[in-house]
């Protein structure tokens, strides 16, 4: 069966922040531009996920009127605390001064990224754009010349050996002028993309942290609207890996809590999410919890390795935005709204190029607009904060990234590099410490399964796996013996485990409880992992993360 096609003037990959305001920007220029946005989530927001403190520079500017039209920016912030988490039972309080001034959220909001991507996507079909959510994009599609086409969605009703289901659906082939790649951090096709187009020559590798997610619903004495607290220190110092926690207060007595592990540790026995099951015990999360019931849980990567990591973002036929590009500023622990900027910026250039007659080229002319906006210059002057954390530590990096923002605003005449791969960093098993990570309680800590149960994880399960393994020898002959196989427990939701039966050791992939989180591509010692999109609607469906 072949696969039919449809002719657009934009196709979007994605319908998270940067892809969203992309092509409500497109609209908003010009009614006539014909846009498409496909989302591999059942629903948009679905595989959201994100802090999330919102700085509303962008909507600002995408939709001034925004609070009229009732976007879910529902909680300023109120309360800003930072500790330094010293042990298991100690922290002390940062004293606003010495705060770097990139962690300062006057003016900003405690939001459901998800509920705002919900929104946006309202706003976007009140312009004319048409939205296919449950369509994974899982092919690039290349003209003769080598341009960029558009891009293909996945078959649906593939079986597990690969033959064709009775519901069988072939894909579809969404052909476009320009395409736009906004499929959030290590977009599986964006990967393809650097590599295909060499786009990332001459730049440091990208960086990532795991962020992992809970809501917890409080009673009211334990409740403070509009609080932010962001921590550092204790637990991951433990084990010398890097990294920081959130706690905010947001409305309807929510909590949401999380923890944000450096994907750049060294010791292979680190469990991100153990860690941040015993964050939750630290007094001064405990506090908030105690008590309430936790409603949901996630994770996702975020890259940050800032402008040093950043590929080049323009190709023929198409451009990379938002944190497929890599634009978070991690200085902030904010990356939507610079997400949002490059989106608004990519509709400025694909307008301007469709006005002219023009298609499938090099947008070079976004490279000029990006670097004269105010999310490229708030890049650079906070560009040396991720390296100075590798470097120092989180406690001697951020006293560097004081002195670097706060008293030399970003202008100091260096640019600190960091040129090896978070992948890359991983010592042998037998020269790091074990962790013996306490049993959950269940009250505070929960195990993975229990967790990715609440994260409403759904995958067909007869279907073609999509963790993939180039080779399917080297989990259990090269990384079990060196590593201990590292991935049964960087994976947040237990995906990956080492089974022993009559016939001896073996790797085994419980693909259902992907949640998307793209770990696994990303921190495979030999990467040997490719995460690939799987049937469409597939994964997590977060309600309001």
């Amino acid at each position: 069966m072949e696969r039919e096609s449809m002719e657009y003037d934009v196709v979007i990959v994605g319908a998270g922040p940067a892809g969203l305001a992309a092509a409500c920007r497109i609209r908003q220029f010009n009614e006539d531009i014909e846009v498409c946005v496909v989302e591999k989530g059942s629903e948009v927001g679905a595989h959201i996920l994100s802090g999330a403190v919102f700085e509303p520079t962008a909507l600002n500017e995408l939709f001034p009127d925004w609070k009229d039209r009732g976007a879910p920016l529902n909680t300023p912030v109120k309360g800003d605390d930072i500790y330094v988490m010293g042990s298991a039972e100690k922290a002390s309080r940062v004293p606003g001064f010495f705060v770097p001034s990139t962690m300062h959220n006057e003016g900003n909001y405690i939001i459901s990224l998800g509920n705002l991507t919900r929104w946006l996507a309202e706003q976007a079909e009140n312009l004319g754009v048409e939205i296919f959510p449950g369509f994974a994009a899982a092919e690039v599609l290349y003209n003769d010349d080598g341009s960029v086409k558009g891009i293909a969605t996945g078959d649906m009703g593939v079986a597990a050996d690969g033959s064709e289901k009775d519901a069988y659906m072939p894909g579809m082939e969404l052909h476009a002028k320009y395409t736009l790649f906004a499929e959030g951090c290590r977009g599986h096709l964006g990967k393809q993309l650097i590599s295909n187009f060499k786009l990332d020559e001459g730049v440091d590798p990208q960086h990532y942290g795991i962020g992992i997610k809970e809501i917890w619903k409080v009673d009211d004495d334990k409740h403070q609207e509009g609080l932010v607290v962001h921590t550092a220190g204790w637990p991951l110092d433990e084990s010398g890996s890097h990294g920081g926690g959130f706690l905010y207060h947001i409305e309807d007595n929510q909590v949401v809590v999380g923890l944000i592990t450096d994907l750049a540790y060294s010791n292979p026995h680190v469990s991100p999410f153990d860690e941040f099951q015993r964050y939750k015990h630290h007094p001064v999360i405990k506090q908030y919890l105690a008590g309430g019931q936790r409603t949901a849980y996630g994770a996702r990567a975020i890259t940050k390795g800032g402008l040093q990591s950043q590929p080049k973002m323009t190709f023929p036929g198409g451009l990379l935005i938002g944190d497929n590009a890599g634009t978070l500023n991690f200085a902030k622990i904010k990356g939507n709204h610079t997400a949002m900027k490059s989106g608004m910026i990519a509709a400025e250039s694909v307008v301007e190029a469709l006005g002219a007659e023009r298609a499938g080229d090099e947008l070079t002319e976004y490279s000029t607009k990006y670097r004269d906006s105010w999310a490229w210059k708030e890049l650079h002057k906070q560009r040396n904060f991720g390296p100075a954390q590798h470097k120092w530590g989180n406690i001697l990096g951020s006293a560097y990234a004081f002195i670097d923002i706060n008293i030399f605003q970003g202008k100091l005449p260096w640019t600190l590099r960091d040129t090896k791969a978070d992948h890359a960093q991983l010592k042998p098993a037998a020269d790091c410490k074990k962790i013996d990570y306490p049993k959950p309680d269940g009250v505070l800590s929960f195990d993975k399964l229990s967790s990715v149960f609440i994260s409403n994880t759904n995958h067909e399960e007869d279907q073609p796996c999509h963790l993939t393994l180039k080779d399917s020898e080297i989990p259990i002959n090269h990384n079990l013996p060196i590593y201990d196989e590292p991935a049964q427990r960087y994976c947040p939701a237990g995906v990956y485990e080492v089974v022993e039966d009559a016939e001896g050791k073996r790797f085994q992939i419980n693909a259902q409880n992907c949640v998307h989180c793209k770990t696994c591509d990303i921190k495979d010692p030999t990467q040997n992992i490719v995460w690939i999109a799987p049937e469409g609607g597939g994964g997590p469906n977060y309600p309001n993360m």
